[in-house]
């Protein structure tokens, strides 16, 4: 049997609707999430697909039984990015899987501050820790012009699916992204960077039952969760960071909403940094928060 772009979109909207209480009166959004996934499937742009569907392209038999493929693993509960094995970040797509976070949007703010802190500035080495599908580390190769950019991450894992990132996208870079295996700054403890940046896990333990059940259940507990409260990683990054950053360089790291206040507190109570400041996404809530290295020649309060 052929079936066509539109009948396939159509069946994908409305499985798309049964699986998700939200989308279910929103017929025009589930339509919008089907052409995402065909987007994927066939490799062109959400608007290419919905052209084809409105001529009435047939779809091969190969596309139609990857769609079905999607769909029952959608139906398992699985994140819509497992599920297709791609996530946009900024400019890129990602393959991702369950050894790597998914990529958020709001993650991408990170990319902004640090292309903004080094405007006009050509060279320096940023490092991103801990860092999953490579997403940070592989915006700031192909949107800024550092000589060196640096992704680390403690689980081999996150690393072999960042690599094979780079490999994809490496036409689309302009610096080659170098990969080191180990925990928070000692894969760098012989580097002198000008950005320290990174999403580190910041979820207490504890706090794993409010958890979605698509982020518990399907996301790597390893860059979820951290001790202390959630502030383990952001302790560690911000003691250590002035050890390898060249004076004047910075620190950039995405919050926690709800640690926002703690961390700058920490960060100024250390007495390591100035120029401490934390900006809000674009939902209104604190995520990023910034803090320059102190020269030698500035004395801490």
């Amino acid at each position: 049997m052929t079936h066509t772009l539109g009948d396939v979109l159509e069946l994908t909207a409305r499985a798309l609707r049964d699986l998700d209480e939200e989308m279910r009166p929103d017929h025009a959004r589930a339509l919008a999430k089907a052409r995402e996934l065909l987007s994927v499937i066939q490799q062109r742009s959400p608007s290419a697909v919905a052209l084809a569907a409105y001529q009435q392209e047939p779809v091969s038999e190969e596309t139609y039984a990857r769609v079905r493929d999607i769909l029952a693993r959608l139906q398992t509960g699985m994140p819509f990015a497992y599920a297709t094995g791609f996530a946009a970040f900024r400019h890129l797509e990602l393959a991702v899987d369950q050894r790597v976070l998914i990529p958020r949007p709001e993650t991408e703010l990170l990319v902004d501050h640090v292309l903004r802190l080094r405007a006009g500035t050509l060279g320096g080495v940023v490092a991103d820790i801990g860092t999953g599908s490579g997403a940070i580390a592989l915006a700031l190769a192909q949107e800024g012009h550092f000589a060196r950019v640096i992704a680390t991450d403690v689980s081999a894992d996150a690393l072999t699916v960042a690599r094979h990132n780079a490999e994809r996208l490496a036409s689309q870079l302009h610096t080659p992204v170098e990969f080191r295996l180990g925990s928070d700054l000692e894969p760098v403890s012989e580097l002198t960077l000008s950005v320290l940046v990174s999403n580190p896990p910041y979820i207490a333990p504890d706090e794993a039952a409010a958890l979605p059940a698509a982020v518990r259940d399907w996301e790597p507990s390893l860059a979820l969760y951290a001790e202390q409260g959630g502030m383990a990683r952001y302790r560690a990054l911000l003691e250590g960071a002035p050890a390898v950053l060249e004076e004047g360089g910075w620190v950039v790291l995405e919050l926690d909403s709800t640690r926002a206040e703690h961390t700058a507190h920490l960060a100024a109570q250390l007495g390591l940094y100035t120029a401490i400041s934390v900006h809000n996404d674009l939902t209104g809530r604190p995520r990023i928060l910034l803090a320059q290295r102190r020269s030698s020649d500035q004395n801490a309060p």
